[in-house]
């Protein structure tokens, strides 16, 4: 019987799209065992009867599921897993992702998500870092054939760590793959009988290489329908959408970028900037939106676990999320093709070997099969070294405990760099390593 075991169980909501895929797949067994494991008990009893009732509902009860509580039942959780689903958040949206947010702002540095790059995403993945490899020594330790699938951002710099710590198969997974060509069809209102795509570059910036639709290349209309639809709203500001910035990307650097405008907005110098305040506007940028998301994720969720623990009926419908495609095409030895995120042992040839990338995947019973692409166009590739810079320092500052090497993280940083003057940066990255003290070893 197959094990699969979710690592920050608590997180209710992700917890029933990727246990109701599960659930919902044709060819996953019905009988597995699924551990739910997380250091809040609260959270994890109400994440246990959302888990119950779609068992019951879509798999007739035949998943044995099991609850491990703190840090002393973790080793417990993960002994003998097949699968282990990763989707933690170390420290929280209170404090950890406040302070990510309010401490920034005091220097005029304002972010939309912080949770890959910018200051917010290098102390974020300096405080999860230290837990992940825990847990990864600890999947080496008790379950060494397990394929663990990391959900967790910032997503390069934590798998990047766990890869380092482990000898198992990790890969680290987004849906922003799936999801970019539909959406952006849709969005330009157009349609493709067979609509078929290269991607690749980097988590949260891979680069829509080549889009068709059969043998027709359908990339030269989606241009011109992207610039005249930024052109028509900077002339009337009630057509602005939320996508200004990414057909600004593509305008300037040719391809389609895959994860939303208000995430890129901060992965660039061009967009934040306090000198030009009409840019927010102007591209319609919507700052402090993780917050904002967080609160309302979280009055959602109360709302809808009155009405679970009033014996409402718990409904699932299958997500676009990778995961059980992957436990399918693993258990079953039937191919299946994914996008996800490794290191690039000769995937991209003009991106650093030890850089995450993310790449096509064919998965099947033997694991991970990564696809090389070759090399990205060099204006991409150039964007991308820009955030890879900050990723890979980060994690040679969480390895060393090195304040210098965050601080050099941070004055690489596009964004930061681009409003703040080095003394600053310095300064910013000291008030944050005190409010995260208690995540952190002893950084020096």
């Amino acid at each position: 019987m197959a094990k699969v075991v979710f690592v920050g169980a608590g997180s209710t909501v992700f917890v029933k799209n990727i246990l109701g895929d599960l659930f919902l797949h044709p060819a996953v067994p019905s009988e597995y065992e699924i551990a739910l494991y997380d250091i809040d008990a609260a959270r994890l009893a109400e994440s246990r009867i959302v888990v119950d009732a779609l068992n019951t509902r879509y798999n007739d009860g035949s998943a044995t599921v099991s609850v491990y509580n703190g840090l002393e039942e973790r080793r417990a959780a993960l002994a003998g897993a097949d699968f282990v689903i990763n989707a933690i958040q170390v420290g929280g949206y209170q404090p950890a992702t406040v302070a990510d947010f309010e401490i920034p702002k005091r220097y005029g540095l304002r972010q939309t998500i912080g949770d890959t790059l910018g200051i917010g995403g290098i102390f974020r993945g300096l405080r999860t870092i230290p837990v992940m490899t825990a847990i990864a020594e600890e999947v080496a330790a008790v379950a060494p054939g397990a394929l663990l699938l990391n959900y967790t951002n910032p997503m390069a710099i934590v798998t990047g760590a766990t890869v380092d710590y482990s000898e198992f198969d990790t890969v680290g997974l987004c849906h922003s793959v799936q999801v970019c060509v539909p959406d952006l069809l849709q969005e330009l209102e157009m349609t493709a009988d067979r609509p078929r795509w290269t991607i690749a570059g980097i988590n949260h910036m891979a680069w829509l290489l080549e889009v068709r639709d059969g043998e027709t290349d359908i990339y030269p209309e989606i241009k011109r329908r992207a610039a005249d639809k930024n052109r028509l709203a900077a002339e009337d500001p009630s057509l602005r959408h939320d996508n200004m910035v990414r057909y600004e990307l593509l305008r300037y650097f040719g391809h389609y970028v895959t994860e939303s405008s208000e995430h890129n907005a901060e992965y660039t110098p061009f967009w934040i900037k306090a000198r030009y305040p009409e840019l927010i506007e102007r591209f319609n940028i919507p700052l402090d939106e993780y917050p904002r998301r967080c609160e309302r994720q979280i009055r959602e969720w109360a709302e809808q676990k009155a009405r679970v623990l009033g014996g409402d009926s718990v409904d699932h419908e299958r997500s676009v999320e990778y995961a059980a495609d992957i436990v399918a095409a693993r258990l079953t030895d039937t191919p299946t093709r994914i996008h996800g995120n490794v290191r690039n042992r000769g995937l991209i040839d003009n991106l650093p070997a030890e850089a995450i990338v993310e790449v096509p995947i064919m998965v099947d019973g033997n694991g991970l099969n990564p696809v090389r692409v070759g090399a990205l166009p060099t204006q991409c590739a150039a964007l991308n070294q820009t955030n890879i810079n900050v990723q890979l320092l980060t994690l040679e500052a969480a390895e060393l405990h090195s304040k210098d090497r965050v601080y050099q993280a941070a004055l690489l940083e596009p964004h930061t760099a681009a409003e703040l003057p080095p003394d600053q940066i310095v300064a910013l990255c000291d008030e944050l390593f005190e409010a995260h003290q208690q995540w952190l070893p002893t950084y020096r």
